[in-house]
């Protein structure tokens, strides 16, 4: 199976790799915006193989960015459809790198940040067999905007992965509410979640928020043994 996605790529100093660990950018990023995490995980994650692929679309709001799906403020469905439109396109591309690596699913983690962490979020909960977690910083768990959205969204979750959602106090572009959101929706969805709150940081990863998620994913990985 092959994909049209593709990205930076770490690969574990044994050469074999274990597990794997995806990342997701944000809005008007690449790949490469997020694969040097990898770099900063590699002591805790020593089997791992790191990718971060390019989103599939050039984006508007950014001449050298890329967009996992467009934004406009128009419309207060636009997230649910973005990320419903582009979770084909990601999924492809999850199963093309389990299946060159020969790896199980549950070998697998997401790690998005911003609009990454929305498709997170919405492919990871969706994939038929689990991954092993999901680590969403500064992002949000979307659902449709009719009064129903939660339980529509709730509907179709296939799997419930154990989530970790870390968020800036400061954030201005995405309010820190949408954590506290987010981690209500996941848990009514029987979703685990846990999270962490990073105090003066805005729309960023700090040291701390790097040093949870690596913690995170390793102790998750470690269970799946």
């Amino acid at each position: 199976m092959s994909s049209p996605l593709d990205g930076p790529r770490i690969e574990p100093p044994s050469g074999k790799a274990r597990r794997l660990v995806v990342f997701l950018h944000g809005y008007g990023a690449d790949g490469n915006d997020l694969i040097a995490l990898g770099r900063e995980w590699q002591a805790l994650l020593p089997d791992t193989a790191f990718v971060s692929p390019h989103a599939p679309e050039p984006c508007a709001g950014a001449s050298m960015g890329r967009q996992w799906f467009e934004l406009t403020f128009r419309s207060p469905d636009e997230r649910w459809r973005g990320v419903t439109k582009a979770a084909p396109v990601l999924e492809a591309f999850l199963e093309a790198e389990l299946g060159r690596r020969r790896l199980a699913p549950e070998s697998l983690a997401l790690v998005g940040f911003s609009q990454g962490t929305m498709m997170a979020l919405h492919v990871g909960l969706r994939r038929a067999k689990a991954p092993a977690a999901i680590v969403g910083y500064s992002g949000l768990y979307v659902v449709p905007e009719e009064p129903d959205g939660e339980a529509r969204a709730r509907s179709d979750i296939r799997s419930r992965p154990p989530v970790l959602l870390i968020h800036g106090d400061r954030d201005d572009l995405i309010p820190v509410q949408s954590l506290f959101f987010s981690a209500q929706a996941l848990a009514a969805a029987e979703v685990p979640v846990e999270w962490h709150l990073s105090p003066g940081i805005g729309h960023g990863i700090d040291g701390e928020g790097l040093r949870h998620g690596g913690m995170f994913l390793a102790r998750v990985f470690s269970d799946h043994r």
